[in-house]
């Protein structure tokens, strides 16, 4: 936001940028509680793999959710 705001970017632009980053955030968090329990037994690049898979999962679910709530992610 530091960024924005110093490259004079328009408020709405800073603030869009705020807004949208928790909205994304929110359905990767999933990865981070799948990808070390998986680490241990799929080794890295496998559970990178199903991390990958999940958020993707999680990001579509979400989204679909908060659609109904007027949040536009896709």
């Amino acid at each position: 936001m530091f960024w924005l705001y110093f490259e004079k970017q328009p408020a709405e632009k800073v603030t869009n940028h705020a807004y949208y980053t928790f909205w994304y955030v929110l359905p990767t968090l999933p990865m981070f509680l799948v990808f070390p329990f998986l680490m241990q037994r799929l080794g890295f690049w496998g559970a990178l793999l199903v991390s990958v898979l999940v958020t993707v999962v999680c990001f579509v679910l979400f989204a679909l959710l908060v659609r109904r709530f007027g949040v536009e992610l896709m």
